[in-house]
């Protein structure tokens, strides 16, 4: 069991195995100060590029596994920049890595461009955030407390009707 760090600095101790479809590939790092998730990056083999076509998906994997403290979980999201860029999407996100979860990181990414891309051993292929993991405990009741929204949903707040981006 991996416990916090006592540095004062927030951070947690996860342990990580590096698989040798990693090995000379950095681990994942933060790349701002203020940046909370850490690049994953692809541990595809050398000098075998993947092509995802438009509407395919693709596995890829990390290359890594991991063990986190009880109570926290890691959460797999998209990189904005392949999103915006290249309409690269992961399609279960967030995906969770539970903390007793001990096999290898994989990417599921989904092309939702217009365009095939084509990703190199090494790219940055998604984050990973850790979170602290709340569980909840049900208490059944007949009735609920009322809110101003009560049971309004989906658009039920309003919506924002924009043109599109350019």
């Amino acid at each position: 069991m991996c416990l916090p760090v006592e540095d004062g600095s927030g951070s947690i101790a996860v342990q990580v195995v590096i698989e040798q479809e990693a090995e000379g590939l950095p681990l994942p790092a933060y790349a701002t100060a203020g940046s909370a998730g850490m690049d994953l990056m692809a541990a595809l083999p050398p000098n075998s590029p993947l092509l995802i076509a438009p509407g395919q998906r693709a596995l890829i994997s990390t290359g890594l596994r991991i063990s986190l403290p009880e109570g926290f979980e890691a959460q797999i999201r998209p990189r904005s920049g392949l999103a915006a860029r290249y309409g690269i999407m992961l399609p279960n996100a967030p995906g969770t890595i539970d903390s007793d979860y001990r096999g290898t990181i994989q990417v599921l990414l989904l092309n939702a461009g217009s365009e095939p891309v084509t990703f190199q051993r090494g790219d940055r292929i998604a984050q990973l955030v850790i979170a602290p993991v709340v569980r909840g405990a049900w208490q059944v009741s007949i009735s609920l407390p009322a809110t101003q929204r009560d049971a309004g949903g989906f658009g039920s707040t309003g919506v924002a009707v924009r043109s599109p981006l350019p």
